[in-house]
């Protein structure tokens, strides 16, 4: 029994050993040892290096085929980095190009490097004069602080009246460039007025370079930007007037109106990082801002722009909450001017105010509007539509009647009587009416865009996405069944902000010519998305039944370039022969009387005349005016009514009382208004008048039945013959072939007897 449990301990312990012995081989082999197993030991070592071999086989090309896909999707990101650099340094190099080509035609159109000081104070014609005058105002004062004094108590803009000019008019830009200019070393190799026009000329190059930005986002090609950028500059008469109207109040505002559409265009893209939505927020803050703050038609521009955000949230075309976000920053806006303009009344009472408070208000009912069926749906639309129109009109009709505002009448009323809906005899309605610029659009304009090729792809992408626009509307409305069907057809949100956007500015250029500007650098923009933009090449190879990516990427590129070719033959001598062309400014009329003013008359003196003339006096000698261009205030309005009794049949006892009651020392009469031929007959400034006062027009033609001889002659002809009735009240004291001035005599102190008298 011993011998047999001793031989079992021994065969346990042999097992025990021989395993102990195998993973010592077996470690050691694995340490490098050259020790041979027994055959199972190592036919299982031989079988794990194969299986690691062949691991090792199958990882190399898997390993190949990764470094290739990373090594091409590096490539593939520089050349994209690349070819967006590129199109980025093109952008600002077009847009430096058209400030460098405007600049050089107003010098060449002027000789502005080589006239007097005064000859270029007074080609700042009309309004642009008096807006560049408190620049120069600013220039001159004493310190910034005396400037700012200067202006928010200004008595002499408007006679026997003391106003804040940072109130009433839009004038900040003049006061952050004077400060600039001062607190920057650039007096000693720049004149105030170099710095001020080349500061405009720059905002064109932000206007261009905008512009291009908005074609490149539509539609993803900067060749689209540089048609775009082409296209603004070959058409410069139809996009800008900022080369002969340096200072007007558009060309500081809508380079950033501008840059709003961009950013607009840029927020509205899909699939974007809440951090870029954030920044493209930002930025279209700030351009609506500054855009606002420098144009007192602001609150109009974006009303027709949130009219267009309306319409598109309804038909479900862009997100609610993008449309809450940009209709709170219009608002916000609008605020901040009204702040800084001192609480202006104009900007509370307007309808843009009140339009988007009213939407935002209806916002929450927004989500029970857009339930259940289609025409379910739609009559809840309709509802909603007028609710906001009918709660527009009354927040406008309570704000304007506890303001007791009437500034923005004027406008009212030239749009009643230009639909046909007023009184076609109102002075203020008919000063509007009877300037081409705020007329139809001329059919010309039409004829001049078509030579730049520019009308034809814009009618032709226009009319296509907006029948896309109608169906998907009518999708959204109805409701698709399948999801397939829903990406079939479709259009992005910020192309259909865009088309709504050329429409509705298209629309309101037509109907007021000078309105037009806001249309046509838009119009390019989205002229060239048409030829670069896949979606409307993308509908065409469908129809022919013939699209492949191969195809449609080739037309993207071919189309704009031969576009551009086409345009560099056709318009390149014509751009180089406009640029040699040399002429001078030439008024010696007018410089004669500004000199005249400057050193003959008090510096005290107050004069009276046409509100045009009237702004460069201002501007050139820095006499105090009883009235001006700027019209939006109803009391200037009126005054500016009394004081053109001189271009009227009136007495000259009723003209010499009307001048001294607004403060005048001397009056300015002007052939050019008084026997004037430029406007046809009922629209010359004293056809206007007559009507008003209710006398019969001059020279031949039909007359209303109920207006009356004017039983006086007209006082600017009667003045000129000396008779004792004017020469006992007015003293003719300065004239050339243009300007006649008459200084009003002071009254005599009334005698015992009661006779009175004029001192001569």
């Amino acid at each position: 029994m011993k011998t047999g449990s001793a031989s079992k301990q021994r065969r346990f312990l042999g097992v025990r050993a021989g395993e102990s012995d195998v993973r010592e081989r077996s470690a050691h082999s694995a340490t490098g040892g050259t020790i041979r197993c027994g055959g199972m030991s190592t036919l299982r070592q031989r079988k794990d290096v194969k299986r690691k071999d062949l691991g090792q086989e199958r990882q190399i090309p898997d390993s190949r085929e990764d470094h290739a896909k990373r090594t091409q999707t590096s490539l593939q990101t520089w050349w994209t980095g690349i070819w967006v650099a590129f199109g980025v340094v093109l952008g600002v190099s077009l847009g430096l190009l058209n400030c460098i080509y405007v600049a050089t035609l107003h010098e060449n159109d002027l000789w502005f490097s080589n006239i007097k000081e005064v000859e270029r104070e007074i080609s700042f014609r009309t309004e642009c004069g008096l807006y560049y005058s408190y620049y120069k105002q600013m220039i001159q004062a004493s310190s910034i602080e005396q400037g700012l004094f200067e202006l928010i108590y200004d008595n002499k803009t408007e006679s026997r009246r003391t106003i804040n000019v940072l109130q009433r008019m839009n004038i900040y830009q003049e006061v952050f460039l004077s400060i600039l200019y001062r607190l920057l070393s650039v007096q000693e190799y720049l004149d105030p007025i170099y710095f001020y026009i080349y500061t405009v000329f720059s905002l064109q190059a932000l206007y261009a370079t905008s512009l291009y930005a908005t074609s490149w986002l539509l539609s993803d090609s900067w060749l689209a930007g540089a048609l775009t950028a082409s296209w603004y500059i070959l058409n410069r008469i139809d996009t800008t007037r900022v080369e002969f109207t340096i200072s007007l109040r558009e060309n500081w505002s809508l380079p950033f109106f501008a840059l709003q559409v961009a950013s607009i265009t840029y927020y509205l893209r899909p699939q974007l990082k809440p951090l870029q939505e954030r920044a493209a927020l930002l930025l279209v803050f700030l351009s609506t801002l500054w855009f606002s703050l420098t144009w007192q038609f602001n609150q109009f521009i974006l009303l027709v722009q949130a009219l267009g955000l309306f319409v598109l949230d309804c038909l479900d075309l862009i997100s609610p909450d993008k449309v809450t976000h940009l209709y709170i920053i219009q608002l916000s806006s609008l605020l901040v001017v009204w702040l800084l303009q001192f609480c202006n009344p104009m900007l509370l009472g307007s309808l843009a105010v009140s339009f988007l408070i009213s939407t935002l208000l209806v916002r929450r009912f927004q989500a029970g509007l857009k339930r259940g069926g289609p025409l379910s749906q739609l009559a809840r639309l309709v509802l909603g539509g007028l609710l906001v129109l009918v709660l527009t009109f009354t927040i406008n009709f309570l704000t304007k009647k506890s303001l007791q505002l009437r500034s923005d009448e004027h406008i009212y009323k030239f749009v009643k009587a230009k639909f046909g809906l007023g009184s076609t005899r109102d002075f203020d309605a008919k000063l509007y009416l009877c300037e081409e610029a705020f007329g139809l659009l001329p059919l010309d304009t039409f004829d001049r865009l078509a030579g730049t090729l520019v009308l034809y792809p814009y009618l032709c992408t226009t009319s296509v996405l907006l029948a896309v626009l109608l169906f998907v509307a009518l999708r959204n409305l109805i409701g698709s069944q399948s999801e397939a069907d829903q990406h079939k057809l479709g259009l992005r949100p910020d192309v259909s902000y865009n088309l709504l956007h050329t429409v509705l500015f298209g629309l309101l250029a037509y109907s007021t010519m000078r309105m037009k500007y806001l249309w046509t650098g838009h119009m390019c923009a989205f002229a060239a998305y048409g030829l670069c933009g896949r979606e409307l090449w993308g509908i065409c190879l469908r129809t022919l039944r013939c699209h492949t990516p191969a195809k449609l990427r080739l037309i993207r590129y071919a189309a704009p370039i031969s576009v551009l070719i086409f345009l560099y033959f056709k318009f390149w001598p014509k751009v180089m022969e406009e640029l040699s062309e040399l002429r001078e400014f030439y008024d010696p009329d007018t410089v004669e009387l500004m000199t005249w003013i400057s050193s003959k008359t008090p510096e005290g003196a107050v004069f009276a005349g046409s509100m045009q003339l009237l702004a460069g006096i201002k501007l050139c000698t820095g006499r105090s005016l009883t009235n001006h261009p700027h019209y939006e205030d109803q009391a200037l309005r009126e005054r500016t009514r009394e004081v053109y009794q001189i271009y009227a049949r009136q007495p000259p006892g009723d003209v010499y009382r009307t001048l001294q009651a607004v403060g005048a020392d001397y009056v300015v009469l002007e052939d050019s208004i008084c026997y004037e031929r430029r406007h046809r007959r009922g629209c010359r400034l004293r056809d206007l008048l007559d009507v008003a006062n209710g006398h019969i027009m001059d020279d031949a033609g039909e007359n209303e039945p109920d207006l009356i001889e004017a039983p006086h002659p007209r006082f600017c002809v009667a003045i000129k013959a000396d008779d004792p009735a004017y020469t006992r009240l007015f003293k003719r004291v300065f004239q050339n072939k243009t300007f006649h001035v008459y200084k009003l005599r002071k009254r005599k102190p009334r005698a015992v007897g009661g006779s009175t008298g004029a001192d001569v």
